[in-house]
């Protein structure tokens, strides 16, 4: 068995900006103080998810700059590595993103979101290209919302180039008059949970899904064994840290590796 301790940080919508790098400074240090060696966090969470009636300040680069450097100094401080979902503004596009930074608060680099929503696309740019990122023994790649539920191929990509765990930041929030689930994974509940289930089933692989709390949304955070199996999940609307103890060597990507393409 090879050991490995993940984070997800299962934090509510931030108020501003501002606030999302003190809620993201605030769950470095707790997941440092539970001895996790990776965090990650929901989709877009600096400076917030911009869609689903949620409308944060217009892109502002030299606020992502100092968000980024600071979040970089407390993943350094914490000595863990951190994927951090956030926006981030090139060559005058938008991207929702994923910025990964090391133990020692280096950059490892960017993972944009290339499968958007329609309802997206006018919003957000089309990223390209996928990565496989590692932290000590741990191999993980990371598909954003939309693209872990509907495209399978995004994790079968990371799984078949060595990942163990496929990181899933998504931001869902309650519809007017939708279903309120309180089990995961109930028959009545939408789709998007079993999705979790399968992702990691048919890769042979971790999947660990990440969400915003808040009160009524069809989905929470959750860890996904690569046999399918349910290790472990947020309790709906509460916010904190959710925390999983994972075995590496369960995560041998078997399934993933045997799928013969056209």
């Amino acid at each position: 068995m090879t050991g490995f301790r993940i984070a997800l940080a299962n934090l509510r919508y931030p108020e501003t900006p501002d606030r999302s790098v003190t809620l993201a400074e605030q769950a470095i240090a707790q997941a440092s103080s539970e001895r996790a060696s990776i965090i990650c966090f929901p989709e877009c969470f600096v400076p917030g998810y911009r869609g689903l009636g949620k409308s944060p300040p217009a892109p502002d680069l030299r606020f992502l700059q100092r968000a980024w450097s600071v979040i970089a100094a407390a993943a350094a401080d914490a000595n863990l590595t951190v994927i951090l979902g956030t926006e981030r503004v090139a060559n005058g596009s938008l991207f929702a993103s994923a910025l990964v930074i090391n133990p020692d608060g280096a950059f490892a680099g960017f993972q944009d979101k290339v499968q958007l929503d329609p309802s997206e696309e006018s919003t957000y740019s089309h990223g390209s290209g996928r990565q496989v990122f590692q932290t000590g023994p741990l191999k993980f790649g990371i598909v954003i919302c939309h693209e872990g539920w509907r495209y399978p191929e995004t994790v079968r990509w990371a799984a078949r180039n060595g990942a163990h765990v496929v990181f899933h930041p998504h931001f869902d929030v309650a519809e007017p008059g939708s279903y309120v689930p309180s089990t995961f994974a109930d028959p009545a509940n939408s789709f998007h949970e079993k999705a979790m289930l399968c992702r990691a089933a048919e890769n042979t692989c971790y999947f660990a899904s990440v969400n915003c709390a808040s009160a009524g949304s069809a989905t929470t955070s959750a860890v996904v064994r690569p046999d399918g199996t349910l290790l472990c999940c947020q309790p709906y609307g509460k916010e904190g840290l959710l925390i999983a103890d994972i075995d590496l060597s369960a995560a041998t990507g078997l399934l993933a590796a045997r799928c013969r393409t056209a």
